[in-house]
């Protein structure tokens, strides 16, 4: 793969690479209505294929917090056509790494001295190539390890991307008015946060010692004399991607324990620690060749507040959801209504969640639950289909909810996918063993 020389970190270089973007959409949507004249049946797949492309190639140069927004975005696989959630998922493992001579450059910046000067072997090509860093293979006292370097530029333009990125998230998710501005804040303020390799190491150490009780889980360890604000040092682990495990042909009972392990570490840390590893994709974990699942990245930590956490999983039970005042008070103290809303917006919304909430709930309803019950995920795709054509919601405010949704749904729609890949069978409570321990 191609080597990058400079990463743009100016904002009007990363905004002119964006407007080069948008004249080939506009292009695409050309070809597209071009085509539709002469075949009214003419579907959006090829459009979709195209820009999916497009903005993926205009977002992969640049780097930074326009490529996680696209990373995270690849999660929602029903939210985005399938073009673009194939394309965006790429962010995780496949855009063009830094060359040597930048690599170099960026550890006499942070650590004061060259790779070599640091380690007993340093590979200068990347193994792995993300949106916010690239991964390099070293040695040191016979040690294997894996360093991560920040790209350039990143940390300084988080604001300006974001500001490019905002009105695009805007139209597709029906923001309006100044009460949108949290919602933003909220994903700048994470992204500084993964940017603060300092804060990364702090975290990474906190939940992989708070977590080293549950089974068939283990963390790499972190070197902090090799590493700084732009560059980490931890063991390197083998094993093989989650995302390329679900692809072979594994035994049930594998799925089922590592899906269980996966399912114990997200609840301990959410109702144990009141914080969340918040960035469940699948490049985020190994499985070892002896079936254990291997943790690998803590830089997107979300904070749980007792006021979010509380009426949160109160509006989980299952008999607060049939409850219809203990659900209208929650459904206030998350934010969802909102004292402005209208008679019509009101019952809207209120009839709108109660779908969606009966619905992602429902695996804390029983003992058990089955993720890979494909009835379970026929019915979240019949939903999001409902809503995606539902013009009456393009009417409504779409400001709902507590900026810790943003997160907090995000973590619990990527453990979901995850288990559902494994197909796994979970006992719901069997991580609260670990937290009375």
């Amino acid at each position: 793969m191609k080597t990058l020389d400079k990463i743009p970190t100016g904002k009007i270089e990363r905004a002119s690479k964006l407007v080069k973007t948008g004249v080939k959409i506009g292009g695409n949507y050309a070809k597209y209505y071009g085509k539709k004249l002469v075949n009214p049946e003419f579907g959006r797949d090829e459009l979709n294929e195209d820009n999916a492309g497009d903005i993926y190639d205009g977002l992969k140069s640049l780097k930074g917090s326009a490529l996680k927004v696209a990373q995270m975005l690849s999660m929602e696989k029903n939210l985005l056509p399938n073009a673009y959630v194939e394309k965006f998922s790429l962010s995780q493992f496949s855009v063009p790494p830094l060359s040597a001579p930048l690599v170099r450059k960026t550890f006499k910046q942070y650590m004061g001295k060259y790779p070599e000067e640091l380690y007993d072997s340093f590979n200068k090509d990347s193994v792995n190539a993300a949106s916010i860093g690239q991964v390099h293979k070293a040695t040191k006292n016979g040690k294997e390890l894996a360093v991560k370097i920040q790209y350039p530029g990143v940390a300084q333009s988080i604001g300006s991307d974001l500001a490019l990125v905002k009105p695009i998230a805007i139209r597709m998710f029906n923001l309006k008015g100044k009460d949108s501005e949290k919602y933003f804040k909220e994903v700048e303020d994470k992204l500084v946060e993964e940017t603060d390799y300092v804060l990364e190491l702090k975290q990474s150490k906190e939940i992989t010692q708070a977590c080293a009780a549950i089974p068939n889980l283990r963390f790499p360890s972190y070197y902090p004399e090799l590493s700084s604000a732009r560059i980490i040092t931890m063991d390197w682990m083998h094993g093989q991607h989650l995302g390329e495990f679900v692809k072979t042909d594994f035994p049930e009972d594998l799925g089922h324990a590592l899906g269980q392990t996966l399912w114990d570490f997200y609840m301990y840390q959410i109702h144990g620690l009141k914080k969340v590893h918040a960035d469940p994709h699948p490049g985020n974990f190994l499985i070892s060749d002896a079936g254990e699942l291997i943790a690998i990245d803590f830089g997107c930590i979300k904070e749980i507040p007792d006021s979010f956490y509380t009426p949160y999983f109160e509006m989980a039970n299952k008999d607060n959801i049939g409850n219809d005042a203990i659900f209208s008070e929650k459904m206030y103290q998350l934010e969802i209504l909102l004292p402005s809303d209208s008679p019509e917006e009101v019952a809207f919304f209120k009839s709108l969640f109660h779908e969606m909430l009966s619905l992602f709930t429902s695996p804390f309803h029983g003992a058990e639950f089955d993720f890979g019950d494909d009835v379970f995920w026929a019915r979240i795709a019949a939903l999001s289909e409902k809503y995606a054509s539902d013009k009456t919601i393009r009417k409504m405010n779409g400001n709902r909810g507590s900026r810790h949704f943003l997160y907090m749904n995000r973590t619990f729609f990527g453990l979901y996918n995850l288990l559902h890949d494994l197909k796994a069978k979970i006992v719901v409570n069997n991580f609260r063993k670990y937290i009375d321990a």
